[in-house]
């Protein structure tokens, strides 16, 4: 059996079989020995918290197919690393609900070397080209061998694309890229056309250029890292525990428990994130500073205003519940929904999440008194409504400002109110009040029947007072 070690100044790549690193007793100056592994799994009537791993000789390896080739030039291990070949067996049983509780408060950094060390070759991280390259610095800075996928769908924006180069060179590594079926996306494209997705949703498109081709990415794998955080989308990533069992994907086994998933930034803020980057002189994606903060596909993603959450620069034409593209379908928050598919509920009908934009200089309407305030022709005083559900993470970012614009124009002749059209009014919010997606806000001046839309996605005080003085 031949191996190849390639050393450089930074990093050692290997090919061959799957690798896990630990320290050499006859080795000095901190040299690390890296023996050749391939862990094997089997599952036998586990549940979603449990798995059964098992190191087979290398021989009894199955053919991989489409799913992520394991590149030399993908793995990077510490300089000066002593190759040895070694075949055991072991059998190790693991509860990850168990293992998250554990890890509940451990840093990304323990998280990924973790994760490293029990999966070794069979996890890579997912690399999607924005902010989450902290998962690659976390994964670097652990000295262990790793690995980075990324999927292509063939629409990113350049700046994406030079990224990924300049990631590669800057770790020396090689991104496994994962491509949609061709076949697949010509049918989708001649039957409806280049931009589908603006009329009938970005679910089928997703499903085609990123869902699939992630499905056959991790058919390859055992485990694999994500970028997920709980204050990205609130309305649906905020139970994100740091290890699971994957309740979507199946791995290289098949089957129910044969794939984990880590999440290893659950539990840390955007904020924080940018900081490690910075601290750590990490290269990051152009387009942030041109105002884009959560990145994916050229057509589907644009720059955020203050006062709009990070989601809110992806599918902006889509309600805030729509704001995933179906690869971390088992992390959205699953709630009891009414026929329109917005907000929990209870028996009742009665939301189950607490009501937003609560003040004293703010007028809740019901659906009886936004019908009057429609009807009326010559108003008294001046309105600027806004309509919205509370479990919407943009309406919730939006909150702070809509409270301080209602105490500015406090006893000035403009009345500020609010319209809950989620639920069973959000047919006739859309019929009558022109709401395209979570917040709308509309101004009703004192002499017109019809109300004027804010068409801007500018929603700080500033921008809203602006708005209100140039009409009132």
């Amino acid at each position: 059996m031949a191996f190849a070690v390639t050393t450089s100044s930074s990093s050692t790549a290997i090919s061959g079989s799957s690798f896990s690193r630990s320290k050499s007793k006859g080795t000095q100056n901190g040299s690390f020995k890296v023996i050749l592994d391939r862990p094997r799994t089997r599952t036998h009537g586990l549940n979603l918290s449990q798995r059964r791993s098992s190191v087979k000789p290398l021989n009894a390896e199955p053919k991989r197919n489409d799913s992520i080739v394991p590149l030399a030039a993908t793995i990077v291990a510490p300089e000066g690393a002593e190759v040895v070949e070694k075949v055991e067996v072991e059998v190790v049983e693991e509860d990850y609900e168990q293992l998250a509780k554990e890890l509940e408060n451990a840093s990304p950094l323990e998280i990924i070397d973790k994760a490293l060390e029990k999966f070794g070759n069979d996890v890579a991280i997912a690399f999607s080209g924005a902010e989450d390259v902290a998962l690659i610095e976390y994964a670097h800075l652990t000295g262990r061998p790793f690995r980075v996928f990324s999927l292509d769908t063939g629409r990113l924006n350049p700046e994406t694309y030079q990224f990924f180069d300049t990631v590669e060179k800057h770790y020396g590594i090689r991104i496994e890229y994962m491509f949609p079926d061709a076949v697949e996306v010509q049918a989708l494209v001649r039957s409806k056309g280049l931009f589908s997705f603006y009329e009938d949703g970005h679910q089928e498109c997703c499903r085609v250029r990123k869902v699939r081709p992630l499905r056959r990415a991790l058919k390859g794998l055992r485990a694999w890292i994500t970028g997920q955080r709980k204050d990205q989308s609130p309305g649906t990533r905020s139970e994100i525990p740091v290890v699971q069992v994957d309740p979507v994907f199946e791995g290289m086994d098949g089957g129910i428990g044969s794939l984990v998933k880590w999440n290893p930034v659950a539990n840390v803020d955007g904020q924080d994130i940018w900081k490690f980057l910075r601290a750590m002189d990490v290269p990051v994606n152009t387009l942030h500073s041109q105002g884009y903060i959560s990145i994916g596909c050229e057509p589907c993603t644009r720059s955020v205003l203050p006062g709009q959450h990070e989601r809110e620069g992806r599918w902006w034409w889509e309600d805030a519940k729509a704001k995933e593209c179906g690869l971390h379908k088992g992390n959205i928050k699953e709630e009891n929904v009414n026929g329109n598919g917005n907000g929990a509920v209870n028996a009742n009908e009665t939301a189950t999440v607490p009501d937003i934009f609560n003040t004293q200089n703010l007028v809740t309407l019901n659906r009886t008194g936004i019908e009057n305030l429609v009807r009326l022709e010559d108003r008294k005083e001046s309105w600027i409504v806004v309509l919205y559900a509370p479990w919407c993470p943009f309406c919730q970012a939006m909150e702070a400002s809509y409270v301080e614009l209602a105490e500015k124009l406090a006893g000035t002749g403009v009345k500020v109110g609010k319209f809950r059209a989620d639920g069973e009014q959000k047919e006739y919010a859309q019929r009558e009040l022109q709401l395209g997606s979570f917040p709308t806000i509309l101004f009703f001046p004192k002499h017109s029947s019809r109300p004027i839309k804010y068409p801007s996605e500018n929603r700080d005080v500033d921008s809203l007072m602006a708005f209100v003085n140039a009409l009132r």
